[in-house]
């Protein structure tokens, strides 16, 4: 059965921003896109970049360390170095509350 984990409010994360969450010693991104949020690994599959610390332009997130770009929906990597994609988690929004879905 699934496991809710409420993660933040809404008002935290404001369209276009990120936030790094933590789950247990898993770091998870939740980024606010248009209003919808999505949530995805922090490490860079290319060399584990925290990818919390870069930019989001749109549905795409850019590792600082080398620019590597990944869409947040999909967690598929699109623009080199890295070439395989990382973890995308289900969020769910109840009211002013986010949760991941594990």
């Amino acid at each position: 059965m699934a496991q809710e984990i409420k993660v933040a409010r809404v008002n935290e994360i404001p369209s276009g921003e990120m936030k790094l969450v933590e789950l247990g010693e898993e770091e998870v991104v939740v980024a606010n896109v248009g209003g919808q949020f999505f949530a995805f690994a922090n490490k860079c599959s290319h060399r584990g970049g925290p990818l919390a610390e870069g930019e989001l332009e749109g549905e795409l997130v850019r590792c600082p360390w080398h620019g590597g770009q990944f869409n947040v929906r999909t967690g598929e990597a699109v623009a080199p170095p890295p070439s395989k994609p990382i973890p995308v988690y289900q969020v769910r929004v109840e009211g002013d509350d986010i949760y991941l879905v594990r």
